[in-house]
This record gives C-alpha cells, sequence and structure tokens, in this order.
C-alpha cells in the first residue's frame, strides 16, 4: 500500500511538473496561420460544349487549405490541412480527399537547425534541387524527412537533407518513389575572411551535391530475327532487357559577384544519366547552365539572364511525366517575363527540359520628373525580350527498340544553338502620370509561339502562332479612396483562334470593397459558333486581414503557367467563390 502510494506521489509530482514546463512553453509562444478556400459551382454552357456529361456529372469543386504554425523562442512546429472535395476543374483527380500533406517541428540550437518532417528547401538557383509549392497550379513536391543547416564559422553555410517527395496522397513505399539526398554548401569570402571585410567586391561561391535512390524496374524489349536455311523460312524472338540505374547523382557549383550596382550569378551543373519517361529513357548525362546580370542606379535598371538546358529532366520516379508534373527534384528557372494582362498570357512559354536555350533581357528607364520627356510626374519606359529556342542535337538510334531508348540518346555541343524557335516575346510598356488623378499604362507585345513544342511536345515549326498584343490600362483616382481602373486589350494573329479583345472595368473602394466587369471576346476565330464572349462578374470585400470574393463567368480553355511551369485550365462556367484569411 505505502508502495503504491508513493508510486501515486511520485507520478502526481512528475505531472504536475510537466504541467508546469508545458503552461511556461506555451505562454512563450505564439501562433500563426492561414486559411484559403477555393470553391466553384459549374453549370452546363451550349457555347462552350459543356454538358454534365463533360463535367463527370460534377457540379461543385472545392480546393482548400490552411496552415497553423507555433513559434516559442528556437522551436516551431506547424501544419497544413488540405483538402480537395472534389477537385477544382483543371487539378489532377488524385488530389481528391482530405488531410494532412504537410507538417513539421523545427528546433534551432547555436548555429544548427534542424526539421524534422515536411520542408522545403532550394540549393542555389535550383538547378539541381528546388521543393516549392504554387497553390494556383496543384504544385506541390515538398521533402519528407530530415533537413538540417550548420554555420560551423562565420561565412559558411552547410545544408543537408534525406527525405522523399510528395506524391498527391500517396504514402511512400519502397517501387513507387525514390529517396532524394543532398549536401550544400554556401561561402561568403567577404566574411570569411578578414582582408575582404571592407572590399567593396562581394563574392558568394557555392556548390552542391543530390542523388536519388529508386527501386527501378527493368523494361524489356522482344524483336522478331527472320533468316532462312535451305529456303525454310524461321523466325526467333530474342529478348533484350534495359537495365536502369538505381542511383543518379548530380552536381553544381556557383558564384554571385556584387560591386556597386552590379551584380553577376552564375550556375553550372550535370545529372549523371537518368533514363526516364521524360527524355524517352536514354542514357545521356544532363548538363545545365543559368546565368544572370543586372546593373541599377538612380532612374536605371538593366537585368540580363541566360541559360542552356540539356537533358535536365530530374524526377524520383523515372515513369513519371505530365504537366505539371509532380516529383520534380529540380527546377529549372524560366526567362520569360510572366505578365499581368489576360490576352498577353494566352501564349505563355513552358520550359523544356530535354534541351532549351534561353534568353532574356530588359531595361527599366525612369525619366525624371519635370523634365520635358518626363512631364511634370515622370515616365517610365520598361523594355523586355526574351527567347526560348531548341539545341543542336546529332540524334543516336536504336536497333532493337527502334527508337532513341536505350542509348546516350544524341549528341551536342555545350552551349550550342538549334534553328527552331520554341517562344519569343517583345514587349515595351509606358507608364505615365498624367495628372494627380489619372495614371496611364500602354503596353506592345510581339510574340511568338511554338503551339507544338509547348502544348504537344512535337519538335517542329508547323504550328508557329504570331501574335501582336496592345493594352491600354487607365486609372482614374476620384478621391483617396475611390478609383476606377479600365482595360482595354487587343490581340491579332492569323494563327490558332485568331484575334480577341478584350475590356475590364474595375471600381475599389479602397481598402475595402472592388467590382469588376470583365469581357474577352474571341471575335476572329474562323469557326463562326467559336466566336465566344468570356464574360465575367466579380466583387471582393476586405476587413482587415479577411478577403472575400465571388466571381460569375467563363473561363477559357488554355494554358496557366507560373515560373516556366503550367497547367492546363479547361473551359468552364460557374459561380467562383474565394475567401482567404491570415492570423
Amino acid at each position: 500500500m505505502k508502495t503504491l502510494l508513493l508510486k501515486s506521489l511520485t507520478l502526481l509530482l512528475v505531472l504536475i511538473s510537466f504541467a508546469s514546463q508545458a503552461q511556461n512553453f506555451l505562454e512563450g509562444g505564439k501562433v500563426n496561420g492561414n486559411i484559403n478556400i477555393d470553391a466553384q459551382y459549374y453549370s452546363e454552357d451550349d457555347k462552350l460544349g459543356i454538358t454534365d456529361s463533360t463535367l463527370n456529372n460534377r457540379k461543385f469543386g472545392m480546393n482548400a487549405f490552411g496552415n497553423v504554425i507555433y513559434t516559442n523562442g528556437d522551436f516551431s512546429a506547424g501544419l497544413r490541412f488540405e483538402s480537395y472535395l472534389n477537385p477544382m476543374l483543371g487539378f489532377d483527380d488524385r488530389f481528391e480527399g482530405v488531410g494532412i500533406p504537410y507538417w513539421f517541428a523545427k528546433y534551432k540550437v547555436g548555429t544548427l537547425e534542424m526539421t524534422a518532417g515536411h520542408f522545403y528547401e532550394q540549393f542555389g538557383s535550383g538547378l539541381i534541387l528546388r521543393g516549392w509549392e504554387e497553390w494556383t497550379l496543384g504544385y506541390d513536391n515538398n521533402f519528407y524527412g530530415f533537413n538540417a543547416r550548420f554555420s560551423p564559422v562565420k561565412g559558411v553555410m552547410l545544408k543537408g537533407l534525406v527525405g522523399t517527395q510528395r506524391y498527391f496522397w500517396e504514402p511512400y513505399e519502397a517501387g513507387n518513389r525514390g529517396i532524394v539526398r543532398g549536401v550544400d554548401g554556401d561561402f561568403f569570402l567577404n566574411d570569411m575572411f578578414e582582408g575582404m571585410a571592407e572590399s567593396k567586391t562581394k563574392i558568394d561561391l557555392g556548390g552542391s551535391f543530390v542523388s536519388k535512390y529508386e527501386k527501378v524496374p527493368s523494361i524489356t524489349y522482344t524483336i522478331d530475327s527472320v533468316y532462312y536455311i535451305d529456303s525454310v523460312k524461321w523466325t526467333q524472338q530474342t529478348t533484350y532487357q534495359m537495365n536502369l540505374p538505381n542511383n543518379v547523382g548530380s552536381w553544381a557549383l556557383r558564384a554571385n559577384i556584387a560591386r556597386g550596382g552590379f551584380n553577376l550569378y552564375a550556375e553550372y551543373a550535370e545529372k549523371g544519366a537518368d533514363p526516364n519517361a521524360t527524355n524517352d529513357y536514354i542514357f545521356k548525362n544532363g548538363s545545365a547552365f543559368y546565368s544572370t546580370l543586372s546593373y541599377s542606379t538612380k532612374g536605371l535598371g538593366i537585368f540580363l539572364s541566360t541559360k542552356w538546358i540539356d537533358n535536365m529532366s530530374y524526377k524520383s520516379k523515372l515513369t513519371e511525366s505530365g504537366n505539371p508534373a509532380m516529383l520534380d527534384i529540380n527546377y529549372l528557372p524560366a526567362i520569360s517575363k510572366e505578365h499581368p494582362y489576360s490576352l498577353a498570357t494566352v501564349y505563355p512559354h513552358a520550359t523544356q527540359p530535354n534541351g532549351e536555350f534561353g534568353l532574356q533581357g530588359q531595361i527599366v528607364y525612369s525619366m525624371p520628373k519635370d523634365s520635358k520627356i518626363g512631364g511634370h510626374y515622370g515616365t517610365t519606359l520598361t523594355f523586355n525580350y526574351a527567347l526560348a529556342k531548341s539545341i543542336e542535337k546529332d540524334i543516336i538510334t536504336s536497333d532493337i527498340t527502334g527508337g532513341i531508348a536505350g542509348t546516350d540518346g544524341y549528341t551536342t555541343n555545350f552551349f550550342s544553338i538549334g534553328d527552331l524557335t520554341y517562344y519569343q516575346d517583345i514587349n515595351i510598356m509606358i507608364e505615365k502620370k498624367m495628372s494627380s488623378k489619372i495614371k496611364a499604362k500602354l503596353a506592345y507585345f510581339n510574340q511568338t509561339y511554338n503551339k507544338h513544342v509547348i502544348e504537344d511536345n512535337i519538335y517542329d515549326d508547323r504550328n508557329m502562332v504570331d501574335a501582336n498584343i496592345a493594352v491600354l490600362d487607365l486609372t482614374y483616382k476620384f478621391d483617396r479612396k475611390n478609383s476606377l481602373r479600365t482595360e482595354l486589350q487587343g490581340l491579332w494573329t492569323r494563327q490558332d483562334d485568331g484575334d480577341w479583345a478584350a475590356i475590364l472595368l474595375e471600381y475599389n473602394v479602397s481598402p475595402t470593397w472592388f467590382f469588376s466587369v470583365q469581357d474577352e471576346f474571341n471575335y476572329g476565330n474562323p469557326v463562326n459558333d467559336l466566336q465566344v464572349h468570356y464574360y465575367n462578374v466579380s466583387f471582393g470585400y476586405t476587413q482587415k486581414s479577411n478577403r472575400f470574393s465571388v466571381r460569375y463567368g467563363r473561363q477559357r480553355e488554355g494554358l496557366l503557367c507560373v515560373g516556366g511551369v503550367c497547367r492546363y485550365v479547361p473551359a468552364s462556367t460557374g459561380l467562383t467563390f474565394t475567401i482567404t484569411s491570415s492570423f
């Protein structure tokens, strides 16, 4: 009896001590988060050919998430709850469900930071590793495992991770996707060496190594051999097996040099033989180069970037493909400008991982106020040029498979540029404040779009689109709170769906209300029945950190792209309701 009483008292003291510590821990903590709900109700639309059958009898779709993060000193933990009931049109049906696909616990001791659970990470510009999430694309390739950051001495930052990547709701099992392992180091020379501390030239060097391990199946090919013996025909079947590598490694080196208004960044990466569904199972090594050069001073900004990609699709599941494809280990930076105007996004560029040369240049010049050209309020001029082309390839074919599978695929020279144009965008924008009440933006775009390459992965120039786009954006400010913005847009092309016109009227009562009416009219479509008005009426209300919006109308079919990664969006008609809130 005494022993039981002693054990009970000991347990009670432990619980009281734990409760006291927990209370102290909670008292010093902070909780924040956010919620986003996108819901759509779909209706039939004879003009767009939308019926119950094309909607698969789904009248309603909802994508929603909620993040909750707890922080207390050097400790933080959080989770994201997601719900797709049902996934909205254009999102992969494999998202359907409810659950917690993202949670983490992070703790920092001195210069060591450890994360267990799910996390996002990026090495350099992402050429060999980047975990990121883009809600509008239905894209999330977060890592699930352990991540560490450590600074052993001033000016040195080391990273290491081991994990698997998210694949919709599918739990990890050996064989359904690979394990990703990586290390990275940044070395800030000005902080490491006292003699460089006062130097005006800042130098940062870095390097990364990443590998994936995947338990992969072998691929077999069977061919029939025909031969004759004494005029008698014989047929023999021979089976060949393609052995795929379980481990695929990659490495990258980078440098960033800054002085005054100049900044130069360059990164080079290589990847080992990685036969997969995206490159038709070739065994050629991959390589990539990416660089940016910028200069800025008062009133002037200049930005140049270039990239060269050769067989750099890098996934933790070699049979995965799609648009957007999940399980990308790396990210291939896009160098085309993302435009805010709807008709300028009808023909967006999607990065081609199997081979692409890219170039972009932008100049932003702000003319001084009260000058002859700039006027009383000044004028800003922006010029942008982007180009994406093929790289030179000498194709190698296999006598066994009849294609390039099982071979190196092709040969090429570093930084070669092919003849096939994927995408070109030349645009100029003038922004001018006309008076204390009127602001104007005038923009012109000339775009060349290879529809076969970007949408169908057919590498020829038989389906090129040449489009000219003009935009007039006017804002009239009635007073400090009330303003009216008007957009007038036109797109002219002799290819694809022909000419478009668009108008937008948006009334804002800052910071609370907005109302808008928009119409995109495909008046030049060569098929009369497809000369459709894509109308939309919407309004929104903001209350502190809460925002509510409602929209009714039509969504045109096309690609939605963010950073060179795209998602196909089907045509639809219906009511859309969005709630965003943060706390």
